[in-house]
This record gives C-alpha cells, structure tokens and sequence, in this order.
C-alpha cells in the first residue's frame, strides 16, 4: 500500500510503502511515545521518501539515540521515526497519511516500550 502522508501545514510531505497496509498500527508505552499518543503504521527504511520538506524536518533523539523521531519544525507534527526495535523499519503517523482516519481502527494495539529488549 502506498501512501501519502503530511504534516498539518503542509511544509512535509513523503510517500511511503506500507509493510502491511495499517495491519501494523499500534501506539507505544515508552516515556516519549506515551505523551505524544501517535498511532504509527510500518515501512521498510528503503520504502520511505521525504518528498517535500526536507529542510524543515527537525529530529529528536534520547537515550540509546538509535530511533530518529521527525517533526515539522514549522507546525510541530510528529511525521515518521526510524525505530529503535529495528532500525531498518520506519513507523508513520497513520494520523498524517490522506484519508485515514485513525478513530476508524481503534482499538490500536499497545507496544510494550517501557520494557524495550534494547534496555536489558
């Protein structure tokens, strides 16, 4: 499934191949993910194109700084991040991606990142 997704001012915008179309959707408990509350869906590292933006995508790493959360540096929205769990496999906001309404696929399954295999 290929999809289009953007940020809310328009400044970003990439298309991206879905692994498994939104099968993959779920929210994570760690510290970050658990604030922002985004529902992301998976995409292969090499099926993922920031095609407009670029220059104003801002990033924000922590910890291990193996995942790679980007956002709008203009309107703030959170777009995609490179996943700590496998950094070959990018989550994208379902939220950014046209015509998914992420009220439609509750109940979203929960990742458990407080327990991340990474920290053991």
């Amino acid at each position: 499934m290929r999809v289009r997704a953007t940020c809310h001012c328009g400044a970003i915008e990439l298309m991206a191949t879905l692994v498994d179309g939104l099968n993959t959707i779920r929210r994570c408990d760690c510290s970050y993910c658990s604030r922002r509350q985004a529902a992301p869906v998976s995409a292969s590292a090499c099926d993922i194109e920031v095609t407009k933006g670029a220059d104003v995508l801002a990033l924000y790493q922590w910890g291990t700084r193996t995942a790679e959360h980007h956002f709008c540096s203009i309107c703030g929205i959170y777009t995609h991040h490179r996943r700590r769990s496998n950094p070959n496999e990018y989550g994208v906001n379902a939220a950014c991606i046209d015509g998914v309404d992420v009220r439609t696929l509750e109940p979203i399954p929960w990742n458990d990142g407080v327990n991340h295999p990474s920290d053991t």
